[in-house]
């Protein structure tokens, strides 16, 4: 399926796409290459034009990045991004059979992409970064990954809650530690997306 046409099924019909998804045969390549880089893509070009181009402006003066910093910023974000999904995908397959699930790294690894897809066209918004906090929007993908979860992992409906707000709370953790990390990397505090 074309990027588009999955990024759109996934968001505007999840409890129909999910099936399709599960169906498909896929490797972690074909996950990354094929969909997760260039979605991932989205929030890390929009943070760079924002915040080097567009810039903010505080009490009547604008602030921007130089071009360097925040190309060096976006880079590092993005790397670590990635890295963050494929992590939540081996907790994703970890916890499956504490909550009924079965162990499927490749399923796993889906759920964790395709979930994704929310939080990373919502990056859109970080094009201009008075409006970063539209972002939020990308909430929805907590949504996605409840729906995803038992469909791909096997998990019962009854542990689809449980399950998800544990991985939830695992991926925070995960999410905050890249994040840290990337902000260390990149000599700048976290007031930069």
């Amino acid at each position: 399926m074309a990027l588009l046409d999955r990024a759109k099924a996934i968001l505007l019909t999840p409890k129909t796409e999910w099936p399709v998804i599960e169906a498909e045969s896929a490797t972690t390549g074909s996950l990354f290459t094929g969909y997760a880089i260039p979605l991932a893509a989205i929030p890390a070009v929009a943070g760079f034009i924002g915040w080097s181009v567009v810039g903010i402006s505080v009490l009547g003066t604008s602030i921007k990045l130089p071009m360097s910093d925040a190309l060096v910023g976006a880079l590092v974000r993005f790397v670590g991004g990635l890295i963050g999904v494929f992590v939540l995908g081996l907790i994703i397959d970890a916890l499956a059979p504490s909550f009924g699930g079965q162990k499927n790294p490749i399923q796993a690894l889906k759920v964790a992409v395709y979930s994704s897809t929310a939080s990373w066209v919502a990056g859109i918004f970080l094009i201009i970064p008075s409006l970063g906090i539209l972002s939020v929007l990308g909430l929805y993908s907590l949504y996605l990954l409840y729906l995803g979860l038992p469909q791909l992992m096997k998990a019962p409906a009854d542990k689809a809650v449980g399950y998800t707000a544990v991985v939830v709370v695992v991926g925070v953790v995960l999410f905050l530690i890249v994040g840290a990390v990337t902000n260390q990397l990149v000599g700048y505090g976290s007031w930069v997306p």
